[in-house]
Formats: C-alpha cells, sequence, structure tokens
C-alpha cells in the first residue's frame, strides 16, 4: 500500500470556485453530463504546419499537427518522466505498462512514494535537466497554487471533462478521485459500521485507524475533514471533526496505529481504517483474495477529493508528456483509473456513450446521499486547522 501522502489541504494560499456537479455524478445513483464541449483550437491553430510544430508550446494535438504527428515526436524522444507514481494507486502500474506496451516509449518513475510538494519541486530544481519531471498527478491545491509552472494543453476528450474540473485555459484538469470511507477486516470486527455514529460503538474499542497523521497526511486529514461535515460542521468549519476523533479516543475507540502497509492489515492491528475508498479495497491494500475485508462509504454526507493532472512548462519530453496526457483521458486510460476503483473525471460522459467498463463501475461501493467537494482554499483552511487542533 502506498504511503504517499498527497492531497487535502496540502497547499497554502490556493482558492477557485468549484462546481459540485461532478461529484454528484461520480455516486453510483446519480449520474449526469454536465457543461457544454469547449472548442479545443482556434481555427487558426489548426491550420499549424506539422514540420513547424513545437510541441512544448501546442495546446493541443491539433495545434502540433494532429495525434499522428504527436506519436510520432513522441516515440522519437523515445522517454517520459513522470514523478510519485506508486504501481498500486489508482491502477498506475497498468497505465505505465499499457503506455509503454503501445508506444514504446519508456517510463522512469522517480520518487514513486513522494508528495505532491517534491512533485512541485522537482519540476522547479530541475529545470534544463533531462531527468525532470515531464508531467505531475497532484493535489489539486497545488495544480492551483503552482499552474504557472504549467504548459496549457486541452486532451482530444476535453468537453468529456466538467468545466468545473479543470483549468479554462488547460493549465491542469482533474483526472480522478474519490471518497471517504471505512475499510473493514472482518475478521477482527463482525460487522463494518455504515454511519460516522457506528463508530462511537462499544464494538468497536481500539478499532478505528488511520493512514497518516491528521494535517500531515491527505487521507488522515480527510478523514477528520468528513467526520466534521456529518457531525455538525461544514466545508468551513473542521472543528467538529477534532472534537469526534476526542470523544473516539476518549471512549478507547480510536487506534493510533498508523494503518499504512497491509502487513498490518493482515497482523489484525487495523480492524476499521478510515481512507479514500480507491486506496481502501482490498487490490490497493495488496491483500490476499481470501481476506475478509469490506469497504463502506458511510451514510450522511460523502467527502469528495480529486486529483489533477498537468504537463511542466519545462518539459524536456513534451511530445511524449503530451501523449501521455491524451492516453490517460482517452477510454482506455479512464477505464483502467476506473479498474484501480477510482472514479475518472469522465465518468460521466463514458456511462452516456456507453464505454465505461460495466464491471469494473459496479465493483465501486455505494455512495449514499449528496457528496461534498471542498474548493482548494477550503480544504487548506481545514488542514490547517486541524494539524494545530491534532494530537496523539
Amino acid at each position: 500500500m502506498s504511503t504517499r501522502n498527497r492531497g487535502l489541504g496540502a497547499r497554502t494560499g490556493a482558492s477557485r470556485p468549484r462546481a459540485l456537479a461532478l461529484i454528484s455524478a461520480l455516486a453510483a445513483t446519480a449520474l449526469a453530463v454536465g457543461g457544454a464541449s469547449l472548442s479545443l483550437v482556434s481555427s487558426a491553430s489548426a491550420h499549424a504546419h506539422a514540420s513547424a510544430a513545437n510541441w512544448s508550446t501546442a495546446t493541443s494535438a491539433v495545434t502540433g499537427g494532429g495525434l499522428k504527428k504527436l506519436i510520432k515526436a513522441a516515440k522519437a524522444e523515445g522517454q517520459l518522466n513522470v514523478i510519485t507514481l506508486p504501481s498500486n494507486w489508482a491502477n498506475y502500474g497498468v497505465q505505465m505498462k499499457e503506455f509503454t506496451d503501445k508506444y514504446g516509449i519508456k517510463i522512469t518513475d522517480t520518487n514513486p512514494e513522494g508528495s505532491s510538494a517534491q512533485e512541485i519541486q522537482a519540476i522547479q530544481s530541475g529545470r534544463g535537466s533531462s531527468t525532470a519531471p515531464d508531467v505531475v498527478d497532484v493535489g489539486e491545491s497545488f495544480a492551483v497554487a503552482d499552474s504557472d509552472l504549467f504548459a496549457p494543453y486541452k486532451v482530444q476528450t476535453w468537453s468529456d471533462i466538467p468545466a468545473g474540473n479543470k483549468a479554462a485555459n488547460g493549465d491542469w484538469y482533474n483526472d480522478y478521485g474519490g471518497y471517504i470511507s471505512f475499510g473493514c477486516d472482518l475478521a477482527v470486527v463482525t460487522n463494518c459500521p455504515t454511519t460516522w455514529a457506528g463508530l462511537e460503538g462499544s464494538a468497536y474499542k481500539n478499532a478505528v485507524a488511520l493512514n497518516g497523521v491528521p494535517g500531515q497526511a491527505g487521507a488522515a486529514t480527510g478523514a477528520v475533514f468528513a467526520s466534521a461535515i456529518n457531525n455538525g460542521g461544514s466545508l468551513t468549519n473542521a472543528q467538529p471533526g477534532l472534537t469526534f476523533f476526542n470523544t473516539l479516543k476518549s471512549d478507547g475507540n480510536f487506534n493510533a496505529t498508523d494503518c499504512d502497509s497491509s502487513s498490518l492489515i493482515e497482523a489484525g492491528q487495523c480492524p476499521i481504517i478510515i481512507n479514500w475508498d480507491f486506496l481502501n479495497v482490498a487490490g490497493a491494500w495488496g491483500l490476499p483474495s481470501t481476506a475478509k475485508w469490506k469497504v463502506v462509504v458511510p451514510s450522511g454526507t460523502p467527502l469528495g477529493e480529486f486529483y489533477a493532472q498537468a504537463i511542466s512548462a519545462t518539459a524536456p519530453d513534451p511530445a511524449a508528456a503530451r501523449l501521455w496526457e491524451e492516453f490517460l483521458y482517452s477510454t482506455t486510460g479512464q477505464n483502467n483509473f476506473l479498474k484501480g476503483f477510482a472514479r475518472p473525471v469522465e465518468l460521466a460522459a463514458m456511462v452516456k456513450n456507453k464505454t465505461v467498463d460495466k464491471t469494473a463501475y459496479k465493483a465501486l461501493p455505494p455512495v449514499p446521499g449528496k457528496p461534498v467537494l471542498p474548493t482548494p482554499a477550503e480544504s487548506t483552511a481545514a488542514a490547517t486547522l486541524i494539524a494545530s487542533g491534532w494530537s496523539s
């Protein structure tokens, strides 16, 4: 299991308006495609000469001469530098293998267990180096705050990405997301709770654990934030989350084990783990097929989170970087995320167009209620409060 501490509240000073339509659409019970199609390129750009293509500035495949020209240029580069992509995180191992198999482009994944902050730092410190990141996958707050480091680019499926999940100019775009969930070891606890209040039951003494430290790790911070929203708080008031976990501690239900590996689960040390659902499933943990493991998105108001893709403005392999994005946002790439139990950003459009992998879609944990998705500013404020108020 990856301990990649990315996401919620990872970056200060980031804010933007955020539509909630997509996160609701990703719920198993309510899917709808929102937003009008956006033009990929201007009519003038559409006639760019392939021979004069500069892929470091191309804002779409068309502006560089078309997808065939992009593929040819990317193959000539022969290399793609990614960073902080654990193979078991949102099915990235499959994504990288299939991309290399399809195009013959070697992928170097630097610092797989790193953080969004380290991804941004690598772009800044690596300018001019052939080993610098070509692309990043970061918490949305980083994408917003550090957009000046990125090259605008709109993939061919741009219109399938809802307007609230991308920068209008193509600086960055969400790729996948998920919801805070309860992962339960049914070999230790008889029943998996389905509500936040249920975690306070006497049957769960020393049972409720986190992946990481709140205020430092995205999943643990999200757990406290989600508990706040479902215990009298809101997207702008995370304090009730700290109160809720203090109650769990005083009642003896909180388990201080940092549950970040399958070995701890198999040893019975993590009866209930609160984590993002796409990181909480048995496959993401690497648990054996015999494991009695169940994942529940609790009732109430589910808290969602998205990650974002972006191309470095100083990418040493600009064509390969753009081809990678085309692959990730193709039907194949989006379904690969889905097979990793992450909810791809184009899911609503894929369901409507009947291109979704039905088996993978049905395997997602059901999402009750009406989900909420915090803005980067709300996430940052919540993380700051949680970090200052959390005590072990």
